[in-house]
């Protein structure tokens, strides 16, 4: 029937004649595409907007013989059109910005309303609205995506779209997978925030491009280019939780075609801070050293646009109990399993190291004589190794994955009729030590795909992919997906999205969280290739609209978004036995529907509102019956104001920025057979947090700014069940609704030089 549906509506879209003028607009420094510069026939109202491929489509007419190309920073250029074709063109950067006038304001966060996709683009300015140390904390102040806490002691975030985990997205670093496997629970804290140049968040299946994990939605992290980024940039932090990091950019131009950036971010944690006198760190200490370095070469008269990157990572997290019960002398940084004294109990300690080592590659040729057709290769390889112990629970693994994509683009007739197509191949190699227990496999993958994209200018636009895999483990599946935008009326746009997806659900590493519990693990079905257990499979449907308008003379916009997943099979984590956390294929039914409305208003020049409502209705068929997904609430409000005061000549100006996160209760895991004072209410407390930060900004090279993070300074103040005897049974750690440390407080600068 999914097919069928499929395509019926995909078939009635035919190829019609219609005279275009296309092209492709540059960075005549860097060569790139240049996204958002506006392109129109001279006095008319006939125009675009550039993609983020700098590429543009417009209707042509005999009387049109004037295009006008303009971008701020550039020089406005005006060309002399004989007839329809498709055309490049490079901007100059204006050499004295000291000149530029600024007409318009870019805002932080936009919706498209021509893609097909359903997609938000988040610029570094929406970025630099909080601390923002890692990726993990960049969506703060975005309602489509939700942060939490895995448990009470590693500190570890995670985070969540449309109601389900991150597995369930396909988080990629400029298009290439990238949070996976081994680094499902903490591979966002290793980005650092000031390497991200922008994300792309999709909602829906995503583009088959990119391969079959995705179910929910795509998230894609483009890195700073050293061509556009600064050649010297430094950004310091610290807070009171006693976390400071220090952030480096070096960027250098080797020669006329080579440039290189150096990246370094270290950070410390060495807080000692117990809020709620349960004798466990409220976070996790350690320490972590990022270095990246990338190679970007850039041939404009040849098309060609790489980037090659080497990244080396060592990250360490402790945690556990600061002092014994019987003594106060312990100290929760020491290393090896239950540390303390000769004279006291042993102390439950945590420690988790993780070594990373990468390196990527994209090569992109673009031909410079029809700007539509173009050949990419993607390449990436990554190792990974975790050591680390929770009490007296050992979990080792060591990750070794390859990736390699081949990307064709072209256009049938004219650039309303693209196609993308291209093979892949992926491989990736596990070794796990869950206490005395070894977990081996081994999982390649070759697939290739086809994605059709329909578009008529403003009113329908049309993205259908498919794209058929041959897997060692999961055999041979097809993948369709499908999205389609129409514009009813003027600043409008109605998308529906239908797609499937699959993946093998790595259980120990994304649920690492079960190992600080005193919780037995049962793997319930055995007849699977991986763990024993079966390939998790769903399809998801959604549909949204997208309505700009203007209120009281100024711009606004209102979003409605709602999406179902459907999943075939799951593979069930059953916490509802305090006993034991299981694992078995779904037996039944499981979804989880998303409803999410959306309002953007500019009362006045350069004062932002964005408000949200989300609303989840997520339910599984477990064990113990049909219940609602764990931890995971109903309802969320969100609320985000910014301000930026009027730039002046010499470049001060205040940035203002104020978040508030309302969360509805929660429902616990079943506690019910546990004694009575270790057990816990079926639903949690209802929690409002706020977010704030004031930025100055002295000159366009310097800028301070302050913050503070939960500052109405919630608590939960009991996260542990049995903290006073962790090594006895009821010890569980994962019963998290909130923070718990409190209010966080904190302060830094930015320089940087052009």
């Amino acid at each position: 029937m999914r097919l069928i549906l499929f395509i019926l509506l995909v078939l009635p879209i035919g190829i019609m004649g219609q005279e275009t003028l296309e092209g492709v607009i540059f960075d005549g420094t860097s060569g790139e595409g240049l996204f958002g510069a506006n392109v129109y026939w001279l006095h008319t109202e006939i125009g675009a907007v550039t993609d983020m491929d700098g590429k543009f489509r417009l209707p042509y007419e005999d009387t049109y013989t004037e295009l006008v190309i303009s971008y701020i920073g550039y020089t406005t250029d005006t060309l002399t059109i004989a007839g329809p074709a498709i055309i490049t063109h490079s901007l100059k950067a204006k050499s004295d910005l000291d000149e530029v006038t600024v007409s318009a304001r870019k805002k932080a966060t936009a919706r498209s309303y021509l893609k097909a996709e359903n997609m938000i683009m988040v610029s570094s300015d929406e970025l630099l609205k909080a601390a923002c140390c890692n990726l993990s904390e960049s969506f703060e102040t975005n309602p489509s995506i939700d942060v939490n806490f895995a448990d009470a002691v590693t500190g570890t975030r995670q985070i969540q779209m449309l109601g389900l985990k991150s597995p369930n997205i396909l988080i990629a670093t400029e298009n290439i997978p990238s949070i996976r496997g081994a680094a499902q629970t903490y591979g966002l804290s290793f980005i650092p925030g000031t390497w991200v140049e922008s994300i792309q968040i999709t909602k829906g299946a995503g583009s088959v491009v990119n391969g079959f994990e995705s179910i929910t939605g795509q998230i894609n992290a483009e890195l700073q280019k050293p061509s556009k980024d600064f050649s010297f940039y430094q950004n310091l932090y610290a807070a009171n939780n006693g976390r400071r990091e220090l952030n480096s950019h070096i960027n250098t131009r080797v020669n006329e075609k080579w440039e290189t950036g150096f990246y370094l971010h270290g950070n410390l944690r060495d807080g000692h801070h117990d809020k709620n006198n349960d004798n466990f760190l409220d976070m996790p200490r350690g320490k972590q050293v990022n270095l990246l370095n990338r190679w970007q070469y850039t041939n404009p008269e040849k098309g060609m646009v790489s980037f090659i990157n080497f990244r080396y990572m060592d990250d360490l997290n402790e945690s556990g109990q600061i002092h014994s019960n019987d003594s106060v002398d312990g100290d929760a940084g020491g290393h090896g399993h239950g540390g303390g004294n000769s004279n006291s109990q042993p102390l439950w300690r945590s420690e988790v190291e993780t070594q990373r080592f990468d390196v990527s590659s994209k090569l992109g040729w673009v031909n410079p004589e029809i700007p539509y057709q173009s050949l990419g290769v993607q390449t990436a390889f990554s190792w990974h190794d975790q050591e680390s112990y929770f009490g007296l629970n050992d979990y080792d693994i060591t990750h070794t994955s390859f990736y390699g994509n081949l990307v064709y683009n072209s256009i049938i007739s004219d650039s309303r009729h693209k196609i993308k197509t291209g093979v892949s191949f992926t491989y990736d190699g596990y070794d796990e030590l869950v206490n005395d227990d070894e977990y081996d496999r081994k999982e390649n993958s070759v697939g290739a795909f086809f994605e059709y994209s329909y578009d008529n200018l403003d009113a329908l636009s049309l993205t259908a992919g498919v794209r058929a895999d041959n897997h060692n483990l999961l055999g041979f599946f097809v993948t369709p997906r499908l999205h389609v935008k129409y514009s009813p009326w003027e600043k409008s746009a109605l998308r529906f999205s239908i797609g499937s997806g699959r993946r093998s659900a790595n259980i120990f590493t994304e649920n690492q969280q079960l190992f600080s519990t005193s919780r037995n693990i049962n793997i319930l079905d055995k007849d699977g290739k991986i763990y024993g257990l079966d390939p998790e499979v769903a399809w998801n449907y959604g549909v949204s609209y997208l309505q700009g308008f203007n209120l009281l003379g100024r711009k606004a916009d209102i979003t409605f978004d709602f999406y179902r997943t459907e999943f075939l099979n799951q593979v069930v984590v059953d916490w509802e036995n305090p006993q034991n956390v299981r694992f078995y294929n779904l037996r039944g039914e499981s979804y989880a529907n998303s409803f999410q409305t959306e309002f953007n208003y500019t009362p006045f020049e350069r004062f932002d509102i964005r408000l949200a409502y989300k609303y989840y209705d997520i339910q599984t068929d477990y064990l113990s019956g049909k219940l609602e997904k764990p931890l995971t609430p109903k309802n969320r409000i969100f609320a985000n104001i910014g301000y930026e005061t009027h730039e002046k000549e010499s470049g001060s100006q205040w940035k203002f920025d104020v978040t508030y996160n309302w969360l509805d209760s929660q429902r616990y895991p079943s506690t019910e057979t546990n004694p009575t004072q270790f057990s816990l209410p079926e639903r949690s407390p209802t929690i409002g947090t706020i977010n704030a930060q004031i930025t100055k900004v002295f000159s366009p090279r310097f800028e301070l700014y302050i913050g503070g993070e939960n500052m109405t300074n919630v608590r939960q103040n009991n996260p542990i069940i049995n903290a006073e005897n962790p090594f006895a049974t009821y010890f569980d750690t994962t019963f998290v609704y909130g923070p718990i440390f409190g209010s966080t407080y904190y302060t830094g600068l930015r320089y940087k030089i052009e």
